[in-house]
C-alpha cells in the first residue's frame, strides 16, 4: 500500500471496525469509532510505513483495468515463522465472487514462498461471512476470545 492509498484504507477500516466493536462490546457507534481510531493510531503510528507491518491493496487482475477490491494488513514474525492478519476485507461491491478465497490463497502461497509456516488471525464472533471464508480456506479455531462488560 502506498501512502496516498492509506487514507482510503482508513475510510474503509474505521467504520467497519467500529461496527464490529459496537456489535461485540456493547459500545455506541460513536464510542466504537473513537476506539477504532485510537487503536489504529497506536498500531500504525507511521501508517503504511510502520515498521514490522505490511498493508496490501488487493486487486482483481481478471477485471478490466484491475479493480481495487480490498485490503489486507498483516505483521510477519520471522522468529516464529508466522504471519498475523490484523485486517482482511473485500469491499462490499466485490463480495460473493470468490475474490476473498483467491486473495487468501495467493497470500498463503506468497508467505509460504518466503518461509513462513503459519498464518494466524482473529475473527469477530458475529462475523459468519469471514468465518466461512477462513474455514473454507483451511483455518481452524485455536481459541475463543471472551469479554464481559462490568
Amino acid at each position: 500500500m502506498l501512502e496516498p492509498e492509506y487514507q482510503a484504507y482508513l475510510d474503509y477500516f474505521i467504520p467497519d471496525y467500529a461496527a464490529e466493536i459496537a456489535a461485540n462490546y456493547g459500545l455506541t457507534l460513536v464510542d466504537a469509532a473513537a476506539q477504532a481510531q485510537r487503536e489504529i493510531a497506536h498500531s500504525l503510528p507511521h501508517g503504511p510505513q510502520t515498521a514490522g507491518h505490511i498493508l496490501f491493496c488487493i486487486f482483481d487482475s481478471t477485471a478490466k483495468g484491475e479493480d481495487h477490491v480490498g485490503y489486507l494488513w498483516c505483521k510477519p514474525d520471522t522468529e516464529a515463522q508466522s504471519v498475523f492478519i490484523y485486517d482482511f476485507g473485500i469491499l462490499p461491491a466485490f463480495q460473493g465472487r470468490g475474490l476473498g478465497k483467491a486473495a487468501l490463497a495467493r497470500f498463503e502461497h506468497d508467505m509460504a514462498a518466503l518461509g513462513f509456516k503459519q498464518i494466524k488471525l482473529r475473527v469477530a464472533g458475529d462475523n459468519a461471512r469471514a468465518k466461512h471464508v477462513y474455514e473454507r480456506g483451511g483455518f481452524r479455531v485455536t481459541g475463543i476470545n471472551m469479554a464481559k462488560s462490568i
